[in-house]
């Protein structure tokens, strides 16, 4: 915490105790530059960015624990209500005193079988288990290999005061910022010339800003994480890494696809499995977007109404699994990629800033370089995904 003592509370003053307190100028001013050209970057510039102690960040990522698992053998006993000896892949996903559910076989009720844990040889990873839900004299089931299990909860004894540990660590990954920037120059007398319309200084940096923000959004979506030697210069550039490659999680879709089938199954895919919120965003290619614009008014999923965050008007796709915000993102267009699309969730994105977006006016006259009066913007940042199952990438097949 900082204090300001025996003199008013200035903007100078606020700055050096609290530096990012007040929003840059040129930020304020910047997200209201065709805010729908660069979604992303948009984003994250209206939410708030992350002061960075140096141009390589580190950050910590932590999963929800895995809830299903697959059988990789079986030993079934030859009496019923004798216990079964099975490994399962995730192998430490068990201990004992869990339970599990067999979704894909069924007891003589046609319940799904359920299964209570006594041990895990530490071993072998082998699960000694008992059928929980079997009837009286039912024959031992076949747990075939690649059978899908799902974890339930912990089922305690009346003595039992403790249960086995479980621990979720953070995974650290890291990414580097990158110095971006753009330079605006004006010649003197350009600048005293009589213009045929009202064609500013103050216009051209606004030209710049809008160039700018599109090779930021490039990086921020596909950039590769590199630092590479400049021979001309002697000296390394940093450049970022994109968010596309920050997550494992991809949804593959065939050009023959119904509309409807797909919208349901991206919304489905979006939120099945993730502990994130159940607001995403979709920024898709112009031919994804034209695919999906062809789907059919139902009662289960609506994409006719608009909604506007951020300053991006939104078409909505609403769900019973969630509410999913649509919007063409020109930048999957000019990578090659029109046919592809990335759902992330807003809440995980974060944006780290060494250097928050800046002008600095460049006296040229004065250093006897050029009679301009110039501008150089600059930005040295990165965006990382935080909970990276959280957010998917649509690929056509």
């Amino acid at each position: 915490m900082s204090h300001v003592s025996n003199q008013p509370l200035t903007t100078a003053s606020s700055a050096e105790a609290a530096p990012g307190l007040l929003l840059n100028e040129i930020d304020s001013r910047v997200v209201r530059i065709r805010p729908s050209a660069t979604p992303l970057d948009q984003i994250s510039r209206m939410g708030g960015s992350r002061r960075a102690g140096a141009m390589k960040v580190e950050y910590y990522s932590v999963e929800t624990r895995p809830v299903d698992a697959v059988i990789l053998s079986c030993d079934a006993p030859q009496n019923a209500g004798e216990p079964y000896s099975i490994t399962v892949t995730p192998a430490t996903l068990f201990e004992a005193s869990e339970t599990f559910m067999v979704p894909s076989v069924k007891d003589a009720q046609g319940s799904p079988a359920v299964f209570y844990v006594i041990e895990r040889n530490k071993t072998t990873n082998r699960l000694t288990v008992v059928h929980a839900n079997a009837g009286e004299g039912a024959s031992p089931l076949v747990l075939a290999k690649g059978t899908q299990i799902v974890r339930m909860g912990r089922a305690a004894t009346e003595l039992d005061v403790q249960t086995a540990q479980f621990q979720a660590l953070p995974s650290k990954n890291w990414n580097q910022c990158q110095i971006f920037k753009a330079q605006i120059e004006e010649s003197t007398l350009h600048r005293l010339s009589n213009k045929e319309v009202g064609w500013t200084f103050s216009d051209q940096e606004e030209v710049a800003v809008i160039d700018m923000r599109l090779g930021i959004e490039k990086n921020f979506l596909f950039g590769s994480r590199a630092v590479i030697s400049d021979p001309v210069k002697g000296e390394d550039v940093s450049l970022t890494g994109g968010i596309w490659n920050q997550t494992d999680l991809t949804l593959t879709y065939n050009a023959d696809e119904k509309a409807d089938d797909l919208a349901m199954r991206l919304v489905r895919e979006a939120f099945r499995n993730t502990s994130g919120s159940r607001r995403k965003i979709l920024l898709a290619g112009g031919d994804l977007i034209d695919k999906l614009n062809r789907q059919e008014l139902t009662r289960v999923a609506t994409s006719t109404d608009t909604v506007t965050r951020w300053g991006i008007d939104f078409t909505e796709i609403c769900s019973k699994f969630g509410r999913l915000y649509v919007v063409h993102s020109e930048i999957f267009d000019q990578c090659g990629r029109a046919a592809d699309g990335m759902v992330i969730d807003p809440e995980y994105v974060t944006k780290y800033s060494f250097i928050p977006m800046q002008a600095e006016r460049l006296d040229l006259k004065r250093s006897g370089q050029r009679n301009t009066d110039a501008i150089v913007i600059t930005e040295a940042s990165c965006l990382v995904l935080r909970y990276p199952k959280t957010h998917m990438r649509v690929v056509a097949a």
